[in-house]
């Protein structure tokens, strides 16, 4: 059933809209919110202006993207994937999210006669070939953004928006991890990939990056020059019955690297007790380190993410390590491998001094794994002073 449903989704994306939809005396005109889905592309939700009169009954967002474009991963890698602006049958909408148990709410927008005409004109003009690519940005220009964007030029910025209760002081990542279980996959590596740059807090207006916050925000708006409220009327199409089941404890992110930093810690006991070292382990805590290290740099200094720079990950997944495994196999390493693995560990105390003071927020599920590491590199540069 949801394949097919799927699939008269994907081939109502292809319909064509491309005509500008004629206005009629019953044309209404709503801004739809898809609730969090259970996957983490779908854990943010998603928006679309829905236009609905007696001829047609039309969705139109701006989320979709071309898999089939042969530079596709190449500009997603980069950060210059373009998003696409597309239209569907509200019906299948609704059905296609429907069966994935998705929250589907509308706001009817309390739109006069031109007002209508000049949104449903700005749709049509948007929605021809040459103009329905954008360069995306997470945080800054998708597909909760537009509604706003679009909103505002069509009304030539004469909203007011009254800030909702659900507003606190909270960082872009507190609001992209209010969206995630803390010990999912999901969560661990976005705290990892992104860096300290979403650690500010998101003003009122940034707040509106997430689908529900624009619902949430229009429905407090109103009209600057009248004071009426920007919504009509607001319904639910659709409730969740049921909440998305959580991966599997066992293998969370926090279970995992606990058993891996035991490890850790009980080869180095071991070592210790046996006056030795594990050149294997060390070889592969630093290739580890230093591809994690290495993947970081060039999302901060090579691609247009602009979610991924300044991210201080850095200071426990050092690239230097990847030059520094020359000396790792060796049974005596060179002096200056010993004052790098006195710099690791101070990179660790300067990480540990960073996410007291708020410079960067880290994944929890890290913290096993950074003692681990501390505990090692510290047990390699006793054992090694007394070799060198």
């Amino acid at each position: 059933m949801k394949k097919l449903l799927l699939t008269s989704l994907l081939l109502s994306f292809f319909f064509s809209f491309s005509q500008v939809p004629q206005l009629t005396n019953n044309t209404e005109i709503s801004i739809i919110t898809i609730g969090p889905g259970n996957l983490l592309n779908d854990s943010f939700g998603h928006n679309g202006f829905r236009v609905k009169n007696e001829y047609l009954d039309v969705v139109y967002d701006y989320g979709r993207y071309n898999f089939e474009d042969p530079n596709f991963y190449t500009n997603f890698a980069k950060g210059k994937l373009k998003y696409l602006m597309g239209a569907a049958n509200t019906r299948d909408i609704i059905a296609y999210y429907k069966s994935q148990n998705r929250t589907i709410k509308e706001q009817v927008l309390n739109l006069n006669k031109d007002q209508k005409e000049t949104l449903l004109n700005y749709l049509g003009n948007n929605y021809k070939p040459e103009n329905r690519p954008y360069l995306y940005d997470f945080f800054y220009d998708n597909c909760a953004t537009k509604m706003r964007d679009v909103a505002e030029t069509v009304l030539n910025g004469n909203i007011k928006y009254n800030t909702p209760k659900v507003y606190k002081n909270e960082t872009f990542r507190d609001l992209i991890q209010n969206n995630l279980y803390w010990n999912s996959w999901g969560s661990f590596g976005i705290d990892i990939a992104l860096g300290s740059v979403i650690d500010k807090t998101a003003s009122p207006r940034e707040y509106m990056f997430l689908p529900e916050n624009i619902f949430q925000f229009f429905e407090e708006a109103s009209f600057k020059n009248t004071n009426k409220p920007i919504v009509k009327t607001s319904k639910i199409l659709y409730a969740q019955d049921e909440p998305f089941e959580k991966d599997s404890f066992i293998t969370s992110p926090i279970v995992i690297l606990s058993l891996l930093s035991f490890g850790i810690v009980f080869i180095t006991f071991k070592d210790n007790k046996n006056d030795k070292r594990s050149k294997w382990l060390d070889v592969i805590l630093f290739t580890i380190t230093g591809i994690i290290g290495l993947l970081l740099l060039l999302l901060w200094f090579a691609t247009d993410h602009t979610a991924t720079a300044y991210n201080y990950n850095l200071l426990w997944a050092c690239p230097i390590s990847l030059i520094a495994l020359f000396q790792v196999s060796k049974s005596a390493p060179k002096r200056w491998f010993v004052s790098y693995l006195k710099f690791l560990v101070i990179m660790l105390c300067l990480m540990t001094m960073h996410w007291f003071i708020g410079v960067q927020v880290y994944a929890y599920a890290l913290i096993p794994l950074l003692i681990a590491l501390a505990v090692r590199y510290i047990y390699l540069i006793r054992f090694l002073t007394r070799k060198v």
